[in-house]
């Protein structure tokens, strides 16, 4: 007999961000579950990242953020300059941006947030080297085949293996990624190689073609930058292919010194071509669903990855019951949210900041306003507000 109990077994296929929040949620609700990871240890890619205000707010719910805010930076202002150097626009955060949203942005290495959630997961609910290569979610429990042999069972079964999921692909097929015509360079350099660019501040140059993100993290001492780049050949989809300085050599050959500092202090870039996917009428089938980049993977523009999948992670807590039925709610109230960040990060976002003539703000006002929205954004009382409305 099916387990409708609100206390299922889970397994989670992932422990990248969004598995690892997952397992948080469900161990903050009591649920049993098991992660599945198919690298052999727990680790993550150490490039920076942004986390919107909409993710620190449930981290501080949480009670990580004081975990995560040793190794973090809350930025106090945001410059936006020309590939001269030219300032465009100087920008308040810091307080004034926790103030209008209820919680910091911080930047901070995707390893150190990792590891703070990873940290709260008893080990003995984590499998290492246990690679999804099939499963039957269609009856009245999942069963899961790994590539070394091992066979596991479980109630539910969360897809949380990132974009190229197997869980996905049960749902959605072979798909063909969707290039955004762009790829990016990045890396992360000591501040000390940097002495022009403030340590608690986030920089933009922007030029007619390219443009280039520099961002504080681990508490000021190093910086992590993106370079934004056209692209008429990309490589496959891949987190972790690796570039050539040169490319970052040619693209800012001319621009202002600081951008040369940057430049010289990079070594090998990381390469990232720039792919995201159509949005799914459907996350899921029977006695599994989808969370994170496994359900809709989205270009960078509005730094949202990892704050998408934390409230992924919060609303299918809330909806867990044990049964299917509870899983189509989740994805129900989650799609049309995420759906519409993932759009919107194709044009929208860092996307917006142009060259101007310095009589303009650049576009950055409009880059806020396309990010206020969602930083406003609380999953825990739209969950409310949504039992209210039933």
């Amino acid at each position: 007999m099916p387990n409708t109990s609100r206390t299922p077994h889970v397994a989670v296929v992932g422990a990248g961000i969004g598995g690892l929040a997952v397992a948080i949620t469900l161990l903050r609700k009591g649920v049993a579950f098991d992660v599945y990871e198919q690298a052999p240890e727990l680790t993550e890619m150490g490039v920076g990242m942004h986390l919107g205000p909409n993710g620190t707010r449930v981290l501080r719910r949480w009670g990580l953020e004081p975990l995560l805010r040793p190794a973090a930076v809350r930025p106090e202002t945001l410059e936006v300059r020309g590939q001269d150097g030219q300032l465009f626009v100087h920008r308040l955060m810091g307080d004034v941006w926790e103030q209008e949203y209820g919680a910091p942005h911080l930047t901070v290495l995707r390893s150190e947030l990792h590891a703070v959630l990873g940290a709260q997961v008893p080990r003995d609910r984590l499998h290492l080297g246990a690679r999804l290569v099939s499963f039957d979610a269609g009856g009245d429990s999942v069963q899961l085949r790994f590539a070394d042999g091992r066979a596991a069972g479980a109630d539910l079964l969360v897809g949380a293996d990132g974009v190229h999921s197997v869980v996905r692909r049960a749902v959605a097929g072979e798909e063909n990624p969707v290039f955004s015509g762009a790829s990016a360079l990045r890396g992360v350099i000591d501040a000390e190689q940097v002495p022009g660019l403030a340590p608690d501040s986030m920089y933009m140059w922007v030029g007619p073609d390219a443009r280039l993100l520099c961002v504080p993290v681990e508490a000021g001492r190093r910086f992590t930058y993106v370079a934004v780049l056209p692209d008429r050949c990309p490589s496959e989809e891949s987190w972790s292919e690796t570039g050539e300085r040169q490319a970052l050599t040619l693209a800012f050959a001319d621009w202002h010194d600081d951008v040369q500092a940057i430049v010289r202090a990079a070594d090998t870039p990381g390469r990232w071509a720039l792919y995201d996917r159509e949005p799914l009428t459907r996350w899921g089938h029977g006695r599994s669903t989808l969370l994170g980049d496994a359900a809709h993977p989205m270009l960078p523009h509005h730094g949202q990855g990892a704050g998408q999948a934390v409230e992924d992670a919060v609303a299918l807590a809330h909806f867990l019951d044990g049964t299917p039925e509870g899983l189509r709610r989740y994805e129900d109230f989650r799609r049309p949210h995420v759906t519409r960040v993932q759009l919107g990060s194709r044009d929208g976002g860092s996307l917006r900041v142009k060259p101007t003539d310095g009589t303009a703000d650049g576009g950055l006002d409009q880059l806020v306003e396309d990010v206020s929205w969602i930083h406003r954004y609380d999953v825990e009382a739209a969950l409310e507000r949504a039992a209210a409305d039933v």
